[in-house]
């Protein structure tokens, strides 16, 4: 088991930064990628970014490019999305998920708010 919890989250304004992390315990080297997601009230969840664990090789929503960026510290179990230049559009829940198995996502953490004002 993986235990994922998210933290960084909070209310900033347009074109302000912010730094996200996703905490892994229990058996966080069994994890495989880790990977960000957000969500609003009434749609869809929709993925951010994703990082592979060992390789570190990111992939991003094209919202994403360009403004955000995945990381992670192996030696502290903990994944990170810097925001930067955020708009309020970008104002959802984002939580963070593992991945074990090759497809998918195994572990999901409770989510951080992110609002965005303009």
């Amino acid at each position: 088991q993986v235990q994922l919890v998210e933290s960084g989250g909070g209310l900033v304004q347009a074109g302000d930064s912010l730094r996200l992390s996703c905490a892994a315990s229990g058996r966080p080297f069994s994890l495989s990628a880790m990977a960000w997601f957000r969500q609003a009230p009434g749609k869809e969840r929709e993925f951010v970014a994703r990082i592979s664990w060992r390789s570190g090789i990111t992939a991003y929503a094209d919202s994403a490019k360009g403004r955000f960026t995945i990381s992670r510290d192996n030696a502290k179990n903990t994944g990170y999305l810097q925001m930067n230049s955020l708009k309020p559009e970008d104002t959802e829940g984002y939580c963070c998920a593992g991945a074990v198995k090759p497809r998918g996502y195994d572990y999901w953490g409770q989510g951080t708010q992110v609002a965005v004002a303009s």
